[in-house]
């Protein structure tokens, strides 16, 4: 898979994350992914690296790990299959966890709630219904949990779907015209409309769901070493921390960005353990 941008991070963090850990402590350097063009999860910065909140929750899944770990960034729709490929051992770019997805790969517990929200031009009468969107043009990021969601419903809500290879350009085709609204989830949204006054938000569909790193199906140990970094940043606060920062408000009482849930994955979904476990965290 071609990588179209390659983040500069990675070599700085090394001494970053190993400062005071012993040698014997250190392993190997962990690979994982973002899609590049998802603002504010993650995007190009000024040192011609990646930026955002999924950047900065694999720095300090690392530093919980005490391993580096090393972050590429490409179109959404490759990294999947780079995971099955074995090119990465997670996914840090959102995932959303969908019974799907859930058949074919593992996820630790989710560390963001998701819902799906649309981005219309700023003269445009907000959506008040899916249904008001019968023969429009939606737009999605290609391979995302949108595409397929919105896809599921197009017979039955009569809209028509047009995927891009980013959400930047599913974003822009709303403003050109060539769209009459994007889909996407609320965070990404949000940011979008926060970056263009020619957009604004719209119709906000609820989903249930969260968003959580990806992990093989044989790679059970990766799925538990997160599991445990991902509790243990919850524990400490340092999620909400990020949640702060890069969506501006604090997250919700019992959301996912600071409940730590019971069990080993994501409830409800395949693969789930509801064994009792308390997060080890030093």
């Amino acid at each position: 898979m071609m990588r179209e941008l390659r983040t500069g991070f990675a070599a700085g963090l090394v001494a970053a994350l190993f400062a005071g850990v012993p040698a014997e402590a250190q392993q190997g350097p962990l690979r994982t992914a973002v899609d590049g063009t998802f603002a504010p999860h993650a995007f190009p910065d000024m040192r011609g690296g990646v930026q955002g909140f999924n950047v900065d929750l694999a720095r300090e899944i690392g530093r919980k790990l005490k391993r580096e770990v090393t972050v590429d960034a490409a179109q959404f729709s490759g990294l999947l299959p780079a995971l099955q490929a074995g090119t990465y051992d997670f996914i840090i770019a959102p995932v959303t966890v969908t019974k799907e997805r859930a058949e074919n790969l593992l996820f630790p517990e989710g560390y963001l709630n998701t819902d799906f929200q649309f981005l219309v031009k700023r003269d445009a009468p907000d959506i008040k219904s899916l249904e008001e969107l019968k023969g429009k043009v939606v737009s999605v990021n290609r391979g995302s949990a949108y595409d397929t969601w919105a896809r599921g419903l197009e017979e039955k809500i009569g809209w028509k779907v047009e995927s891009f290879g980013t959400q930047t350009d599913a974003v822009q085709a709303v403003i050109a015209g060539r769209a009459h609204a994007n889909v996407a989830g609320n965070t990404v949204v949000a940011w979008a409309a926060k970056q263009n006054p020619q957009v604004k938000l719209s119709y906000l569909h609820s989903t249930g769901l969260v968003w959580s790193a990806a992990v093989r199906k044989d790679n059970a140990e990766m799925r538990a070493q997160l599991e445990n970094a991902i509790e243990c940043l919850k524990q400490e606060g340092a999620i909400a921390k990020l949640h702060e920062t890069w969506f501006g408000i604090a997250p919700a009482a019992g959301s996912a960005a600071v409940t730590i849930f019971p069990g080993t994955g994501v409830p409800d979904m395949t693969g789930y353990d509801p064994a009792p476990r308390t997060p080890k965290c030093d």
